[in-house]
């Protein structure tokens, strides 16, 4: 497969923007999807957030497999990295993320009230790719409706500073993607979570992919919610077979539509695509 390039203007925009407006944030958030704790990472923007303090926030963990997100939390805590697993569409959010930033920012607070400073607010920046849940997560942040939620990546493209509560204010990002995918394996990840756009992958690819993590790590999840399916088979064969089986004739297109559908929407239960023993030490 050819390399993937998608890198909207826009997006090209909002990476000048990190760039010009990182010396106005105490810290930055770095929010990704804890389905994919590493390959949801942009590493054009790792690099331009450099030594600056860090919050990463692993949304979406109601998604993700609960081990795995406890393995991914505990990595990167090693790192030095503090890091929060949240679902952003919980009441409980706000309290989470403004206790992560202060207790981030202890060592600043406390240098600053030496010197008389007193800081009121902390300010931080979210970054991370599209589809994440960043929109969801200012909103609850906000209070308010502030952002576009869609479920399709790229709906926010704006940039825009908002007050959380007295403890915190934020200054949103749009969601940005790296200008090219050379490790077709995170290409595929993101496309079955949904995180690119479907008409950048060739469906049948991102399916066989799919099948084949799942057959993989989480067998028991496609016999549970396809009891005709065969594991003892092959990939492709699974394919032809389940299409007949379930009606689409020869129509395998309507098979792919279908088995990515039900991994975005659960139907195959919590599950996370990367893994610290593999991914953390390619």
């Amino acid at each position: 497969m050819a390399i993937i390039q998608w890198f909207p203007g826009h997006m090209s925009k909002a990476r000048r923007q990190v760039q010009e407006n990182i010396k106005f944030v105490d810290f930055v958030t770095i929010l990704v999807d804890a389905r994919l704790p590493l390959s949801s990472q942009n590493p054009m923007l790792t690099k331009i957030v450099g030594d600056k303090p860090k919050l990463m926030i692993l949304n979406k963990s109601d998604l993700a497999d609960p081990i795995l997100t406890k393995e991914w939390q505990q990595f990167y805590e090693k790192q030095g990295v503090k890091t929060l697993c949240i679902n952003s569409k919980e009441q409980s959010t706000v309290k989470k993320v403004t206790d992560a930033a202060k207790s981030l920012m202890a060592d600043k607070i406390a240098r600053q009230r030496e010197r008389g400073i007193q800081i009121e607010t902390l300010r931080t920046m979210i970054i991370g790719i599209p589809n994440a849940g960043k929109s969801t997560l200012m909103n609850r942040l906000a209070g308010k409706k502030i952002a576009v939620v869609g479920n399709k990546p790229g709906v926010t493209k704006g940039q825009q500073w908002l007050k959380s509560n007295k403890d915190l204010e934020i200054l949103d990002t749009p969601g940005i993607l790296w200008p090219k995918f050379e490790d077709q394996e995170v290409a595929m990840k993101l496309a079955l979570t949904g995180a690119i756009k479907d008409q950048l992958l060739p469906m049948d690819e991102v399916t066989i992919f799919g099948l084949n993590y799942f057959k993989t790590y989480y067998p028991n999840r496609l016999k549970k919610r396809f009891k005709q399916m065969n594991l003892e088979d092959e990939v492709p064969e699974i394919i032809m077979d389940m299409t007949q089986k379930l009606g689409f004739r020869d129509d395998y297109d309507r098979f792919y539509t279908l088995f990515v559908k039900e991994i975005r929407d659960g139907k195959l239960g919590l599950y996370t695509l990367d893994r610290v023993a593999t991914d953390a030490n390619d």
